[in-house]
């Protein structure tokens, strides 16, 4: 079959492949079932090689892409001589949005396919979809209970953990309406529909966008190019690290499965789900089944995190010489960045979630985002934001002027006092709350979620504390809690200038070292450490994973403290209390859910959009009826949805950059009819930092400075005769006729002064003389034909 296919790709040239051929050829290589996948990438690799060819000859002249048969030999192997053909072809880019998101937790996906090459931004897992699953504690103190519904004996623990006579129920749930089960654990929705070995790179652009790439680089055929800064690959390394610590205990609890599909995933089973839980997990139309996976293993991290090249701070890095990649502060967590992709097509900016009120990372480097030709604005969690909008139309034009006339630009305009006091004060609030629990005998519980926010929430805390002159013991327990406030402490280039400056006074970026030095914070591995149960006392405040609170040592210490009044637990915002909250009901236990700033806000959406001024806007279809944009003086729109694919208008040519040597030694040959000069040359076509290079090679031009001519035209046959007349020379036509084999329509001969043979046929005319200068002469009097002289 294979051998087939090629045969008709190889009998017919690239330039005559119709488009209705290559559209049923695809149809049929993708419905084959008996072909291979290597062997499809083969066949869709020589489709887009011969549409590239024809539309190369067509804009550059230029014949150096690889013939069907060096492809066929070649297939399967990622070369650079390969991609930057690429960018002959194609007017138009495309983006796919996979997912928006959830929250800082879950950050949003995109496929970008620029100039052939496919771009993966961010590979994360949304795991708030472990919020049907029942933790550990929970499980194992519903197993007295299990005998009230008569289960037999004999069951072994596993099976006692899935009550078998839950039924369906559609009114809220309840604690014995989880999932009683080992978890898995859900990818982004629309990802595994794609096939890994067609992803050239993967960027990520946060801690979080890292969580799922270990399914992937897994996953056979993967071969990708993965780029993350520095920062964002080790915390995202030690995020993954803690979640397989922290998944032992439930793989412990609930023991080996004995087949690979679990049985909470069988129809009958899903159907019993409450629909709040069975939408987590599923979907609205349940077409995110495709999605969950078994988690990996501490194997497939280590294997993961071999595969990413860590970026520096504002680091350039070319990806084959055809697309230059940098990443600059987004200004929401320390290493997560907004992408600039560099290509001969033009540049495209990608802003994914952002803020300007960064007080502990570095600030939002937006000005590294103006001017490009396409932007993907992909900060969803703006939407989140409760702030006025009425009177955006009036304002952000005033704003929209001030940044561009203010040095600062929108971050000196907006990290302002007013911003910087409400989040100071939510921090007092939160701790004047703890303060006055602990003094009423109770403790505090804070599970991590963002690094940032929990350093401050670390150090405002034990500031408070030695200010009332207390002495509580604060707990950090986590499998890589040691590593992480290591690590924090050891990268400034990612932090703010106020931090930057401590470390400039030789002071500690963060005030942790001096805690744990005078040992006013204690950190521990698990909730099982010998040091935590000898030496904990009570009321004390503990941070510790997880945020889902359904694994970790968040669900052990819940279990403990749920039914005492007097200790809190404080949240974030993004998760749901009701439902993360249901293992544990009833709940004695104060509770206290605080919102911090998410994203750039919606008021300052459209003036930062109207700085950076992009060509093209790729905008969210959510946003439409939040933020309106000016039809004049504003560039072009284009709305994109959730799953749809966008197609992005970038430049129609590429850049060409010809040494000026070389350029002065072209032989220019003018059409008047036309209006333009033409030179025919043989040279290398490079690309080298995503710009296209010229280098010329000089070896077929001969002594005279001839060159081979090209024209738009045939010669006509009685100017030309008229013309040798005026030159001095004798010519006459031997005969004249069509001849389809040869397309030679003529043939001229002279005799006096120069003795020559003239062919002229339907693409071409050969002379024939004995003699360089006499072939120059008549070349020159054809030449003056050709150019309408």
């Amino acid at each position: 079959m294979l051998h087939s296919l090629f045969s008709i790709l190889e009998l017919y040239s690239a330039s005559t492949l119709s488009s209705s051929f290559i559209t049923l050829l695809l149809m049929m290589i993708r419905r084959t079932p008996l072909l291979s996948s290597s062997e499809k990438i083969t066949l869709l690799y020589l489709h887009h090689r011969s549409e590239l060819h024809s539309q190369a000859k067509k804009k550059w002249n230029v014949s150096s892409l690889l013939s069907l048969s060096q492809a066929r030999e070649t297939f399967g192997k990622k070369t650079a001589n390969v991609i930057p053909a690429r960018f002959l072809g194609g007017k138009c880019d495309f983006a796919t949005c996979l997912s928006k998101g959830r929250g800082s937790h879950f950050p949003p996906c995109h496929i970008l396919n620029l100039g052939g090459i496919k771009i993966l931004l961010d590979c994360p897992l949304d795991l708030s979809a472990l919020t049907p699953f029942s933790p550990v504690t929970t499980a194992f103190y519903a197993l007295p209970s299990l005998e009230e519904d008569k289960v037999d004996a004999n069951n072994d623990v596993g099976s006692m953990a899935v009550p078998a006579k839950r039924q369906k129920i559609e009114n809220q749930p309840e604690n014995k309406t989880l999932i009683f089960a080992e978890p898995w654990y859900k990818t982004v929705m629309n990802l595994h529909l794609w096939n890994p070995s067609f992803i050239d790179v993967v960027l990520i652009s946060s801690p979080m966008g890292i969580l799922g790439l270990p399914f992937l680089t897994q996953m056979k055929g993967f071969s990708a190019k993965i780029y993350a800064t520095e920062v964002s690959a080790r915390l995202g390394e030690l995020v993954m690290r803690d979640l397989v610590s922290m998944h032992k205990e439930l793989k412990q609890f609930y023991g080996p499965t004995e087949t690979d599909f679990p049985v909470w995933l069988r129809q009958e089973e899903v159907e019993k789900i409450p629909s709040v839980l069975r939408e987590i997990i599923l979907g609205k139309d349940g077409t995110e089944l495709g999605g969950l996976r078994p988690l990996y293993s501490e194997a497939d991290v280590n294997d993961c995190v071999l595969k990413i090249q860590k970026l520096k701070y504002a680091e350039e890095v070319c990806y084959n010489g055809i697309l230059v990649i940098k990443a600059f502060s987004s200004g929401v967590e320390m290493g997560s960045c907004n992408w600039i992709l560099d290509s001969p097509k033009g540049d495209v900016g990608y802003l994914s979630n952002s803020s300007f009120i960064s007080s502990q990372v570095a600030a939002f480097d937006y000005q590294s985002l103006q001017g490009t030709d396409a932007l993907i604005y992909s900060d969803f969690s703006t939407l989140n934001s409760t702030e006025d909008v009425e009177d955006e139309e009036n304002e952000s034009v005033q704003l929209a002027d001030k940044l561009l006339m203010s040095s600062h630009g929108l971050v000196g305009l907006y990290h302002n006092a007013k911003e910087d006091s409400e989040e100071m004060e939510k921090l007092a609030f939160i701790c004047s709350c703890a303060i006055e629990s602990i003094k009423g005998g109770g403790s505090v519980f804070i599970p991590i979620n963002q690094f940032g926010i929990f350093l401050q929430l670390l150090e405002e805390v034990s500031k408070a504390i030695d200010a009332s002159a207390m002495k509580v013991p604060i707990y950090i327990i986590s499998s890589v809690a040691e590593d992480l406030l290591a690590y924090l402490n050891i990268v400034p280039e990612w932090l703010s200038r106020q931090r930057q400056e401590r470390l400039f006074d030789g002071e500690p970026l963060f005030d942790h070292v001096k805690l744990l030095e005078d040992k006013k914070i204690h950190v521990l591995p698990n909730i099982h450490s010998e040091k935590f149960w000898m030496h904990s006392r009570e009321p004390c405040i503990v941070f510790c994973s997880h945020w889902s609170l359904r694994l970790g040592p968040v669900v052990h210490l819940l279990q403990r403290w749920h039914k005492d009044p007097k200790s809190l637990l404080i949240l974030e915002g993004g998760v749901n209390p009701q439902l993360a909250l249901l293992p544990f009901k009833p709940m004695a236990m104060k509770v206290l859910r605080c919102h911090f700033q998410p994203g750039i806000g919606l008021h300052r959406v459209r003036p930062l959009l109207e700085t950076l001024q992009p060509k093209t806007l790729l905008f969210p279809e959510e946003f439409r009826s939040h933020i309106s944009f000016p039809s004049e003086k504003f560039c072009s729109v284009l709305y994109y949805a959730e799953g749809e694919t966008s197609k992005v208008s970038c430049k129609d040519g590429s850049e060409l950059k010809i040494p000026a040597t070389l350029a002065s030694n072209f032989y220019w040959n003018a059409f008047k009819e036309q209006e333009i000069n033409l030179a025919r040359l043989n040279g290398e076509l490079i690309i080298e930092n995503a710009r296209y290079h010229l280098l010329l090679d000089n070896t077929e031009k001969n002594s005279n400075g001839r060159t081979n001519s090209v024209s738009f035209r045939k010669p006509e046959l009685e100017k030309l005769l008229a013309t040798f007349s005026n030159f001095g020379i004798n010519a006459s036509v031997e005969h004249q006729k069509m001849n389809s084999e040869s397309q030679i329509q003529c043939v001229i001969h002279t005799a006096d002064p120069y003795k020559a043979v003239i062919e002229i046929g339907t693409s071409s005319v050969v002379i024939t003389t004995a003699g360089e200068n006499v072939a120059s002469h008549l070349y020159k009097a054809l030449d003056s034909v050709l150019k309408g002289n």
